[in-house]
């Protein structure tokens, strides 16, 4: 009897072995996929100024001549565009923009890079700023001709900010922000 409970328990182990166990799945995030970037020329006699834009975003003009909008409502996202015509104040336009950036977000921002753009041909100078970490905005801009007009703008995304998971829609936007810097026309 005693060989007989040995006999069973030796076949039951031998055949729990070979049985997986299993496990909880590890924490992931969704991968976001986006199409292929397109742009098509935005311009409006409200305007004092034109750049291409996303085929993907929808223009909002807002009260303010110069202001617009330009909303992802696929990635819950939008730009914000925002006109000051010069009226000596140039230094004081870049002043509060780098300050908006720098100690707004500085709490929050494992690293700020400013990334400077300019087009002498077409009159436009600016600074692309790229915020890494859980801040409200992870990119940040403003272009000027240095003489008579200023546009800054800034993305944001309506969901709380963690950056690990918007990090492929932080890029892919990206993308989009360098082709308005690049494509600005003053008017």
């Amino acid at each position: 009897m005693f060989s007989y409970v040995i006999q069973i328990f030796v076949i039951f182990l031998f055949f729990s072995c070979n049985q997986q166990i299993d496990s909880p799945k590890p924490i992931g995030n969704i991968r976001l996929s986006f199409p292929e970037n397109k742009y098509e020329l935005f311009s409006d006699s409200n305007l004092p100024y034109s750049f291409e834009k996303s085929i993907y975003s929808k223009p909002e003009l807002r009260e303010k001549n110069g202001w617009v909008n330009l909303n992802y409502p696929n990635m819950k996202a939008i730009a914000y565009l925002t006109y000051y015509p010069i009226q000596n104040n140039l230094f004081q336009l870049i002043k509060d923009t780098e300050k908006l950036t720098f100690d707004s977000h500085a709490i929050k921002a494992n690293e700020i890079k400013g990334q400077p753009y300019e087009n002498t041909e077409n009159r436009v100078y600016g600074t692309l700023f790229r915020l890494s970490g859980n801040t409200a905005t992870n990119l940040q801009f403003y272009l000027t001709d240095s003489t008579k007009h200023f546009v800054s703008g800034a993305i944001y995304f309506r969901v709380r900010p963690n950056y690990d998971s918007i990090l492929p829609a932080i890029d892919y936007l990206e993308k989009d922000v360098k082709k308005l810097m690049e494509t600005v026309r003053w008017k």
